[in-house]
């Protein structure tokens, strides 16, 4: 078989990295990979295996046409047997340009929002397959209508390999100022609205009464940066939080803390939760989209009621004051994603996908 893949994602966030996670994987696996991303992405340098094709392709957004046909193109050029569209950035063209070239197409689906008409009219439709990657993402569009036997869960992994640094305080300090023993909380997420980033902020408010020396780790970009700063500082927390940006470094950077906060509104999985696991670092998030399925309340972490501040600041709480709490956590977390987000698994259930469209379709000729 020959699959061409679509991430245009132009940064290494986590639904790319997966996505390189996936190619690497795919070396195992009969069959030819190709990839074909925006002009300059990372994920063009990210990918190890040689064996994959990468082509780079100008992407004007969601309402290229030009993309659209310069994909059917490539299709067709490249006689493809299946596209497997990755990035939400031009994912409606992508499946509009497989179905015109008559391939068959999968769709990964990594947000748990309600699909809007666009995705029930247009785009979900088209698609022979829609991957998710959790089961709580695969309900919401089941209870949308979409059809059971055309979604499959295929949850995200972790490549565990990258994630076994030790905890260096001492690098910290120095690299960001963070004095090697201050109760340390960090979150990992993009300065958008729905990562809950206030709901941290009243937790934290709440906290450093208690733990004296108390810093929150921001790490992360978004639209948001400049407004949460300023509401940082007028809550009081200006030299309390440190926002450090978008970091290539996390496997160094998250053994560091002693607790992560994911008070996110929705999430369909959350990459960062299973890298904090990876990392044995205890997790406080919501009880939202498929975030329990990244943390077992009371094994590998806590999950509270999205929005809930106050429960926030109590399991932060405990964590913080019982290390011993939260070195068992920590260390359930790790041998849980090595047991159920295992790359090889997340590459084996789409080689298994793309088998059973190609085999359908060629039932149905």
């Amino acid at each position: 078989m020959k699959v061409v893949h679509v991430e245009l994602g132009r940064h290494l966030y986590g639904g790319a990295r997966q996505v390189a996670y996936l190619l690497d994987g795919l070396a195992a696996w009969p069959g030819e990979h190709v990839l074909v991303c925006a002009d300059g992405a990372a994920i063009a340098t990210a990918v190890r295996n040689p064996a994959v094709r990468v082509r780079p392709v100008a992407f004007g957004g969601d309402l290229d046409v030009g993309f659209l046909a310069r994909l059917r193109r490539l299709l067709v050029a490249e006689r493809a047997d299946l596209l497997h569209v990755h990035s939400r950035r031009g994912d409606l063209p992508a499946v509009l340009a497989g179905r015109l070239a008559g391939v068959a197409v999968v769709l990964s689906r990594r947000v748990d929002n309600p699909p809007n008409w666009a995705d029930r009219r247009l785009k979900l439709p088209r698609c022979d397959r829609v991957v998710t990657i959790s089961a709580g993402i695969l309900e919401v569009l089941r209870r949308a209508g979409v059809a059971p036997e055309r979604l499959t869960c295929v949850p995200s992994a972790i490549d565990l390999g990258p994630f076994g640094e030790p905890r260096d305080r001492a690098w910290l300090e120095a690299e960001l100022g963070i004095a090697r023993d201050a109760p340390l909380v960090g979150i990992v997420a993009q300065l958008i609205p729905r990562k809950g980033h206030d709901v941290l902020f009243a937790a934290l408010a709440a906290l450093a009464p208690r733990h004296p020396g108390l810093r929150a780790l921001v790490l992360g970009r978004g639209p948001l940066e400049a407004e949460l700063k300023a509401r940082a500082r007028s809550a009081g927390l200006g030299d309390l939080v440190c926002f450090a940006g978008f970091r290539p470094d996390l496997p160094r950077l998250l053994p560091c803390l002693d607790a992560l906060a994911h008070p996110a509104w929705m999430e369909g999985l959350g990459i960062a939760l299973l890298e904090a696991a990876a990392c044995a670092v205890p997790i406080v998030a919501s009880r939202a989209g498929g975030m329990p399925e990244a943390v077992e309340d009371g094994l590998n972490g806590f999950l509270i009621a999205p929005g809930d501040a106050h429960a926030l600041a109590d399991r932060l709480d405990r964590l913080l004051g019982d290390p011993a709490l939260a070195r068992r956590m920590g260390q359930a977390g790790r041998q849980r994603v090595a047991q159920r987000f295992a790359v090889p698994r997340m590459v084996e259930g789409n080689y298994r996908v793309y088998e059973a469209v190609l085999r359908e379709r060629a039932a149905r000729a």
